[in-house]
């Protein structure tokens, strides 16, 4: 799959004793994000585009029970304000739809290795939800069982999936029922 991104791509270039990202082009980071299982939709987006909040990590503390429960939730994942300077060291970012029960943390994941591999260093993916690879978190010990697999969720580093979302002129509306199929996103922040 590397192979399919670095074609007719830029390879990295040297700027003075600095090495540059591998420039891998919006087409190819899209049909690369749709070509998942699950996936419904893909789009580049700006990270200054991405909206942070402080009450978000407070809907966590106070509304959900995973609260404290594992390390890519809080309390033990970065403030709005951290998650806003990190956005802002990325010019681009991929938000991506996609379908309940999904498989989505593992796709983010390898998503981000791909396109790290094709050159993009800087790479870093989000999910949506609490992490979903342990029974119970080794939260006491403070090491992930799978670090190169758990990211944390949006909410979880004060973004505001909701105003981001609309942003984008993806659809998301409040659960209201159990019958309601809700929308899941994921954002990938490429370089």
């Amino acid at each position: 799959m590397a192979e399919r991104i670095r074609a007719g791509e830029n390879k990295n270039k040297k700027e003075g004793n600095r090495a540059t990202s591998a420039v891998i082009p919006d087409e190819t980071l899209l049909a690369l994000a749709k070509s998942k299982r699950g996936v419904i939709d893909a789009r580049i987006i700006l990270p200054s585009r991405v909206v942070t909040a402080a009450w978000v990590k407070m809907k966590c503390r106070f509304g959900c029970d995973g609260y404290g429960q594992c390390l890519v939730c809080p309390p033990y994942t970065p403030s709005d304000v951290e998650t806003r300077r990190m956005l802002d060291g990325y010019r681009r970012a991929i938000l991506i739809h996609f379908r309940p029960r999904s498989g989505i943390a593992r796709t983010i994941a390898g998503l981000e290795r791909e396109i790290f591999l094709a050159g993009a260093w800087k790479a870093f993916g989000m999910e949506a939800g609490p992490c979903p690879f342990c029974q119970t978190c080794p939260v006491e010990d403070g090491l992930c069982r799978h670090p190169e697999l758990a990211r944390p969720a949006m909410e979880a580093c004060g973004i505001d999936v909701y105003s981001t979302v609309r942003n984008s002129g993806f659809p998301i509306e409040v659960v209201r029922t159990r019958r309601q199929i809700p929308n899941y996103y994921g954002l990938i922040l490429v370089d």
